[in-house]
C-alpha cells in the first residue's frame, strides 16, 4: 500500500471502493493506516446493488465494518442494475457509475479509487478469458492502474486478505453467491475449476496465471502503442475514409486488428469482441464483394471504392465519396 500511495501530495483524496468482503475490507485498513502516516484523506463508498433481500443490511454492515477499520467518511450509494450484457456486466457498469459519480461530487485533489481485487481474482480472470478464446489484451486480465483506478492487491492472495480481517478482529461478509457452483461463473469457476488445478497443478498455478497476465499486458501495451503510431495518433482524430484497404493489409495482423478496433469504438461503435473485429478485418484482406457488416451499437462498417467506411445509419453522411 505504500507503493501505491507513495508519491501522493499530501490531502490527496484516496476512496476504497468496499463490498464489506475480506478482500475490501483488507484494503480499507490497509489504506486507512498508511493515510495517517502519508497525510491523505482516506474515504470509502459501498454500492447497494438491490439484487439480494438484505442488500441494505448488508451494506450498513459493511459501513459498520469499515469505521472500524480506520475509515469515517464512508458514503453508501443505492443504484438499479439494468439487464444490457448480462446481470454481471450490468451491475459492473452501475457499481463503477455510483463510485465516479461520488468522488466527482466530492471532489478533491487529483482523486484515486482503491479496489480489492486480488491475485485470485486476477488467475480467474484469466481463465475466463481463455474460455472465451480472446487475444492478448483480455488475456493480460485485470489491469493494475487504469486511469484514477488502481488495484494494489493484485500480489497479494484472497487467503491473505483473510488473515489480515482475522488479524484485525474484522467481521466480513461472504457473498453467497461467490461460493455456489450454481451461482454465476466466476462462482463456478472459483469452487470447481481452481480447486482442480490445484491439485493437479499445484499451488503454483494461481501465481502463474497472474505472472502470466504481467507479462501479457506488457506486450498488449507495446502492441496498441505501435498501433496508435501507425494511426499517425489518437484514433478519435482521423477519419474513416482515409483508410485505404491496401495500406492497412499491408500492416501485420496485430497491428491493423487493433487499429480496426480503435477505429470503430471511437467512431462511436460500442466494445468490440474479437467475432466483429474478425468480421471487420475480413472487408480489408478477405474482400469478396461482400455487403456491410454490423458492429455494436447500431454501427455498420462495409468497404467503398477500395476504402473502409464506418457509420451510423440513422447518422447523417457527410464523408466525400470520389467522383
Amino acid at each position: 500500500m505504500r507503493d501505491a500511495l507513495g508519491d501522493l501530495e499530501l490531502g490527496t483524496r484516496v476512496w476504497v471502493a468496499v463490498s464489506g468482503g475480506p478482500d475490501s475490507l483488507a484494503l480499507a485498513a490497509a489504506v486507512a493506516f498508511v493515510a495517517r502516516k502519508q497525510g491523505l484523506f482516506a474515504g470509502a463508498i459501498i454500492v447497494d446493488h438491490g439484487l439480494q433481500p438484505d442488500s441494505a443490511v448488508v451494506a450498513e454492515r459493511a459501513a459498520h465494518e469499515v469505521r472500524r477499520a480506520g475509515i469515517h467518511t464512508v458514503f453508501v450509494e443505492k443504484v438499479t442494475v439494468g439487464r444490457a450484457g448480462g446481470m454481471e456486466a450490468a451491475a459492473r457498469d452501475a457499481r463503477y457509475a455510483a463510485l465516479e459519480a461520488r468522488i466527482d461530487a466530492e471532489g478533491g485533489l487529483a482523486p484515486l479509487l482503491l479496489t480489492g481485487h486480488t491475485m485470485d481474482d486476477q488467475a480467474e480472470t484469466v481463465l475466463l478469458a481463455l474460455a472465451r478464446g480472446s487475444g492478448a489484451r483480455a488475456l493480460s486480465g485485470i489491469p493494475a492502474r487504469r486511469g484514477r483506478i488502481v488495484r494494489p492487491f493484485l500480489n497479494v492472495r484472497r487467503k491473505d486478505t483473510l488473515a489480515a480481517c482475522q488479524a484485525l478482529e474484522l467481521d466480513p461478509w461472504h457473498d453467497p453467491t461467490n461460493y455456489t457452483e450454481d451461482g454465476p461463473r466466476r462462482s463456478a469457476l472459483r469452487t470447481k475449476v481452481m480447486p482442480s488445478l490445484v491439485e493437479v497443478l499445484g499451488p503454483g498455478v494461481v501465481s502463474g496465471l497472474a505472472r502470466s497476465a504481467a507479462l501479457l499486458q506488457a506486450d498488449a501495451d507495446e502492441l496498441d502503442r505501435q498501433a496508435r503510431s501507425a494511426m499517425g495518433g489518437s484514433a478519435s482524430t482521423v477519419r474513416s475514409d482515409e483508410w485505404r484497404c491496401d495500406m492497412l493489409a499491408a500492416l501485420p495482423d496485430a497491428i491493423r486488428t487493433r487499429m480496426l478496433k480503435m477505429l470503430a469504438e471511437n467512431r462511436g461503435a460500442a466494445p468490440m469482441t474479437a467475432t466483429h473485429v474478425a468480421a471487420l478485418d475480413s472487408l480489408v484482406t478477405a474482400w469478396k464483394g461482400q455487403g456491410a457488416i454490423s458492429l455494436p451499437g447500431g454501427y455498420e462498417a462495409r468497404r467503398e471504392y477500395g476504402r473502409l467506411v464506418i457509420s451510423h445509419p440513422d447518422a447523417p453522411n457527410t464523408e466525400e465519396r470520389p467522383a
